[in-house]
């Protein structure tokens, strides 16, 4: 079994459209979603696109947060995200928005010979959590809430990870279409590639890649300033050396 993994594409359908055409030549045999695909500025055509590829997907928080309330931030970083929010909702069809309230809170994908991976967007217990390098196996073991598989896959904190927990690998593929690069001053700064994932297992032997493609990020952000989603501006400088100075991205996981 081989598959690929995908998570966190955020409204970037030129970054989706090249990590589809690279696994696309590597022959997978099934694609999984990891969450958060519309929030962004083009979120009808990624939500057509993904839904064309007819692959798994789980229920990301800003998936979640469409159509529900979403957590309260103070000040500016509140301001403007609400404002992308509504925004990227009021792009979307009732029969787009039946289709992302259908994304599973968690997913189970076979890999043969008993064995499995277990996919979500945070983690099994909620999709706000951030599994991290450093998260203690204490709060880990807490945050898997029971739930055991060779393979634990999941997204939300747009880094890529690959660590050892008993006897399972857990694997973050990154962010298709938001990748942090680093976090300067409390700021995120978007690196220009496009991250993704692969799995392959057979007869026993397990394989997991993390990759990097390229694409047109110019054109993207030039798309972007066109797509009269609030504050383009603002999330355009994200890709930028110099970061804006307000407000900060620190929740845009």
């Amino acid at each position: 079994m081989r598959l690929a993994l995908i998570a966190d594409i955020h409204g970037n359908l030129p970054a989706l459209d090249a990590v589809l055409a690279e696994v696309d030549r590597e022959r997978v045999d099934e694609i999984v979603c990891l969450g958060d695909v519309a929030l962004g500025p083009q979120p009808v055509d990624t939500l057509e696109r993904l839904r064309t590829v007819g692959c798994p997907v789980t229920m990301g928080n800003w998936d979640a947060w469409f159509f529900q309330r979403m957590p309260s931030l103070d000040g500016d970083l509140g301001r403007v995200l609400g404002d992308l929010r509504s925004w990227s909702l009021g792009q979307l069809s009732p029969d787009h928005r039946r289709y992302v309230q259908g994304f599973d809170q968690t997913l189970e994908v076979g890999l043969g010979t008993g064995a499995s991976l277990l996919g979500f967007h945070g983690s099994p217990r909620s999709f706000e959590d951030m599994i991290l390098a450093t998260t203690p196996d204490a709060e880990l073991e807490r945050m898997l809430d029971g739930r055991t598989a060779l393979v634990l896959a999941g997204g939300h904190t747009h880094f890529q990870l690959f660590r050892r927990f008993g006897e399972s690998a857990i694997v973050n593929p990154g962010s298709v279409g938001l990748p942090f690069r680093r976090i300067q001053a409390g700021v995120m700064q978007i690196a220009p590639w496009a991250e993704y994932g692969l799995v392959d297992y057979e007869e026993g032997r397990l394989a997991i890649q993390l990759r990097r493609t390229a694409f047109d990020v110019e054109s993207f952000l030039a798309l972007m300033l066109r797509s009269g989603m609030p504050h383009a501006e603002w999330w355009a400088d994200l890709w930028r050396d110099t970061p804006a100075e307000e407000p900060g991205s620190e929740r845009l996981a």
